[in-house]
């Protein structure tokens, strides 16, 4: 046992984590509801005002994740292990990236039309934010609430595959409809990073999951 998990028995564990782990998962969460909003309409000017948005909430994740690496390098003993912490922060900023990266995309390439999978792929990235936010509630006592957070990573796997079925049926209905070849590259581009930011969701719950394990 090293000297850091043995100080662990003795020393109160610093709890400063948590609110930032919230305001992590709840900036997710408004980015993913940014997203939604951006394809309900078919305005040009609302979308860039929503992408711009979306833009700032990937801000406030970047301060968010510098805010908790800077706790952790002033904190000597951490709720769980050191390296969970930074993946639990790093993943969630992965995903709210690839959030802006999709509507970044869909607002410079300017696809003649938004394919009805689009909206259906951000609201599981919606439903899956929603999970990973109840996940990180209950972290804070996460051994009596471990049976709600498993049952939500649970959530999130069924998501990323549903996902997957989606991406993988709408990217052969466009290969085999779209004649337009710019439309065709457009429209792939902008499939593959919904399809990534589903895959990263799972990457959050699979950190959560493996700090389970070692609390147990």
């Amino acid at each position: 046992m090293n000297i850091d998990k043995f100080l662990k028995f003795f020393v109160p564990r610093d709890h400063s984590f948590f609110p930032l782990f919230v305001e992590d998962a709840k900036n997710l969460v408004k980015a993913a509801e940014l997203l939604n909003l951006l394809l309900s309409s078919d305005n040009p000017q609302e979308q860039e005002k929503i992408h711009k948005e979306i833009k700032e909430v990937e801000r406030i994740g970047d301060t968010i994740t510098d805010n908790a690496y800077l706790q952790l390098n002033k904190t000597f003993i951490t709720p769980f292990d050191r390296e969970d912490i930074h993946a639990l922060t790093a993943h969630i900023d992965d995903v709210v990236d690839s959030i802006n990266g999709v509507s970044r995309r869909i607002i410079l390439y300017k696809p003649k039309k938004l394919l009805p999978v689009y909206k259906e792929m951000a609201e599981m990235i919606h439903d899956a934010a929603r999970e990973i936010e109840i996940c990180i509630n209950c972290l804070k006592d996460a051994v009596s609430n471990k049976d709600k957070i498993m049952k939500a990573c649970e959530k999130v796997k069924e998501i990323e595959h549903k996902a997957d079925e989606h991406y993988y049926l709408a990217i052969a209905d466009l290969f085999e409809k779209e004649k337009n070849p710019a439309e065709l590259l457009k429209n792939n581009k902008i499939l593959e990073i919904f399809e990534r930011c589903v895959d990263e969701e799972e990457d959050v719950t699979d950190i959560i999951k493996a700090i389970l394990i070692k609390m147990a």
